[in-house]
């Protein structure tokens, strides 16, 4: 009996746990690039990227190779127990390319919500305090204590009951929604009146471009506020990188065009194009405020996703993807704003790089009713989309940058058809 969509979503229900969403109700059975077949042999066009995972593309050829050749040597040995010159290596590279003019160190883990977990870990033992500050509509995870720095309840912590304490909530600006960069840290300072000291507070933590939230841009005068402050308190600046980084930005983190350097930064995603790999990186003397023991995980740093992250940062150099992701988002941005003239439900096109958001609004509100209808028109067209944002009504692009023009230019025909089918109504 050949497999199908329909009967593996039957199969998925009784199954899996009602909690592990599913946008799509697609089952992949190859890819390559940036192209999709299901079970069923059809062919989409993948606008998704695993969520910002495959910045290389499916499979790319450099990463499969390095795996392959890995596979043949050993697959695991627990870097804490016996240790690998991959691992090292990563670091050594994560070391020079996040930003900061200042000896760093490294420790590699598995997921982006371990990478987070962790980098509080680090600022609060360097710091001997308790407090973080993370921004409304921040997305850092859905284990605990990265759920509660995460500025969204429904679906995340719905359910639940109220997460730890310790974390505080400022308004990340937002000029769409009347939040200002004074506004922001107007918040801050009510933080500090009302809710705990500054010597309080071991670290702020925000995206540098917010993921879930709606790709929402940090600007670098906000950010050199930020550091201002924090250099000013005794604070640990947090960047967030995990969506953000290995280029999707059109630097390979996006801090790179903020004119500051976080203490820590957080890499996850598409580090390691499609093997879990995740990690921080921050100032050496606050990486080793922790002890021999106090950071690791079984997986960590696996041999295979080091292997893989080695392939990707050597195809971001070969590839000049940089440049690829900026040409991309232009291209992306350019077609869509020919749209937002038609169609005055698209309130904004932005983003950095190639990680591009479209906003659609009505009567000056956020309209999230038209999202699921997109999504559905274009799957049915051969694309696949994803959206965000706090009220749901955010489209989100985050195609490989190694897709050929011709796919990414068939898309945004695509993406033209169901705004017409959608919009045009």
């Amino acid at each position: 009996m050949s497999l199908t969509n329909d009967s593996l979503m039957v199969r998925r229900r009784a199954a899996v746990a009602g909690g592990v969403g599913q946008i799509h109700p697609v089952f992949t059975e190859r890819a390559e690039n940036a192209t999709v077949w299901d079970v069923e042999g059809r062919e989409y066009i993948d606008f998704a990227g695993g969520i910002a995972v495959l910045n290389t593309g499916h499979l790319h050829p450099k990463v499969k190779a390095a795996v392959a050749e890995q596979l043949d040597k050993f697959s695991h040995t627990c870097f804490m127990v016996l240790g690998y010159e991959s691992y090292v290596s990563v670091c050594e590279k994560l070391n020079q390319l996040v930003p900061g003019d200042f000896a760093k160190k490294s420790a590699l883990f598995t997921s982006g919500s371990e990478a987070v977990e962790n980098a509080i870990k680090v600022a609060r033992a360097y710091t001997k305090r308790a407090g973080v500050i993370a921004f409304t509509s921040g997305y850092h995870g859905r284990t605990m204590a990265a759920l509660a720095l995460t500025g969204k309840v429904a679906p995340y912590s719905k359910g639940m009951g109220l997460m730890q304490a310790n974390v505080f909530r400022a308004e990340y600006p937002c000029e769409l929604h009347g939040v200002s960069e004074d506004d922001a840290m107007a918040s801050i300072g009510r933080i500090f009146k009302n809710d705990a000291e500054p010597s309080d507070i071991a670290a702020i933590i925000l995206e540098p471009v917010q993921g879930e939230g709606g790709f929402y841009a940090a600007t670098p005068s906000f950010m050199k506020r930020l550091r201002e402050l924090c250099d000013r308190e005794g604070i640990m600046l947090i960047a967030d990188e995990v969506q953000t980084g290995a280029g999707r930005t059109g630097t390979f983190f996006a801090m790179e065009q903020m004119g500051v350097a976080a203490d820590i930064t957080t890499f996850a995603k598409s580090i390691a194009g499609g093997f879990p790999l995740s990690g921080i990186t921050g100032r050496a003397e606050v990486m080793d405020a922790i002890g021999p023991g106090g950071l690791g995980g079984t997986y960590g740093g696996s041999p295979l996703a080091c292997a893989a992250a080695l392939a990707v940062i050597e195809v971001f150099e070969e590839e000049k993807l940089l440049e690829r992701a900026n040409a991309i988002g232009q291209t992306i941005k350019s077609a869509i704003g020919e749209l937002a003239s038609r169609y005055s439900q698209i309130a904004e096109v932005r983003g950095l790089g190639s990680m591009i958001a479209i906003e659609l609004m009505e009567n000056g509100k956020p309209a999230p009713e038209y999202c699921p209808q997109v999504l559905t028109e274009a799957r049915n067209r051969g694309l696949i989309l994803l959206s965000c944002g706090t009220y749901g009504n955010v489209l989100r692009i985050l195609v490989p940058i190694t897709a050929p023009d011709e796919q990414i230019q068939r898309g945004l025909e695509i993406m033209a058809e169901c705004f017409e089918a959608v919009l045009g109504k």
